[in-house]
């Protein structure tokens, strides 16, 4: 799959754009502030219709615009397909995003907040973990939505005393079949993580090093719709006292070790980075199988922090990966051929089909 050209209307700092992309390895160079990472996200809207960025839709009109507006004809194989994203404000002040999606239309993204996965909160992780898991299982994303309507009514319930508690049964036997749902698809997607990583890794770090994920349950390895029900059962005087739930995968964590040392305490900023960059290739070998076409990926100055190695590396493996789109700031770190382009001021420039030199 890839993108074979995309319009902006009033997009973020984009008051008009019309790019034809390249199907492969796509270098956007430019100073900062000039509207590479916006154009990545305008491709994210136009495939999914949200952002890799912690931002809302208000935030993606153009200064003083009332609306935005993303399209763009999607190709794989004999057939494409054209989306169009309207980005407007209803009546009652609310921002929504609309037009129809793809069924098949998968993207990678890779950013600066994605360290998260190393050196943040388990949130981060099982946000990840998820994630990925929507892109193998589009029912994943219906049944976490689920699960979290589930568990903020029991919370409710909680809160309310003894009057709530006795009312718990029907929604501690949703919380046990939903979880158990989402917890089944979650390990296969660490399994499938394992996989990649155990092969790719030691072609990105270009030394041999043993990435090891391990999915962490509340409910211990040995997960039922019995066990949970009764873990649920024997800590609910202290989920009474604290008002939550205290037992399911909304508590889960993934342990990631390099070498038998915790990444999510012990690694450098160079190796979380690095680590978290690999965890996001790594997605692409899965997700190209169960779609029937490789994903398309947004990398957000992922080789900065990389030493010059490293960063050959890395560029090796994603231009063959399909189309990718990658910002720099610097000089291009590349080897081999990619289509390069400047942004700059909300324009984009064809720089021609060269050979990538230099270093950052």
């Amino acid at each position: 799959m890839h993108i074979q050209w995309i319009q902006f209307s009033d997009f973020r700092n984009y008051r008009t754009l019309s790019y034809t992309p390249a199907p492969t390895l796509n270098v956007l160079t430019g100073p900062n502030a000039q509207g590479k990472t916006n154009l990545l996200e305008g491709l994210a809207v136009l495939l999914m219709a949200r952002s890799f960025r912690a931002s809302r839709p208000v935030e993606w009109p153009r200064w003083e615009s009332s609306a935005a507006t993303v399209w763009g004809e999607l190709c794989r194989a004999e057939s494409s397909r054209v989306l169009r994203r309207v980005i407007s404000q209803r009546p009652d002040g609310a921002w929504v995003v609309d037009g129809d999606g793809c069924p098949w239309a998968r993207v990678i993204p890779f950013g600066w907040q994605d360290l998260g996965i190393l050196n943040g909160a388990p949130q981060a992780r099982r946000n990840f973990l998820d994630g990925f898991a929507a892109k193998l299982f589009p029912a994943h994303l219906r049944a976490h939505a689920r699960y979290r309507q589930i568990l903020s009514r029991r919370n409710h319930l909680l809160q309310a005393g003894a009057d709530g508690a006795a009312r718990l049964r029907p929604w501690d036997e949703q919380l046990a079949r939903v979880g158990l749902e989402l917890l089944a698809r979650r390990r296969t997607a660490v399994a499938a993580l394992q996989r990649e990583l155990e092969r790719l890794f030691p072609e990105l770090a270009g030394r041999a090093g043993l990435v090891r994920l391990g999915y962490r349950s509340s409910l211990g390895e040995d997960a039922s719709e019995a066990r949970f029900l009764e873990d649920l059962a024997a800590r609910r005087r202290e989920e009474m006292r604290r008002g939550q739930t205290l037992v399911g995968p909304h508590r889960d964590d993934l342990m990631i070790e390099l070498d038998g040392r915790d990444m999510r305490t012990y690694g450098s900023r160079g190796q979380q980075r690095l680590l978290a960059l690999a965890l996001r290739l790594a997605e692409t070998g899965p997700v190209r199988d169960a779609v029937g076409s490789p994903p398309v990926l947004l990398l957000d100055d992922a080789l900065s922090e990389l030493d010059p190695v490293v960063q050959a590396n890395v560029l090796r493996v994603i231009e063959g990966a399909g189309q990718v789109f990658l910002t720099t700031a610097a000089a291009a770190p590349a080897a081999g051929y990619a289509r390069r382009w400047e942004v700059r001021g909300g324009g984009v420039t064809d720089l021609r089909l060269e050979p990538v030199r230099g270093a950052a």
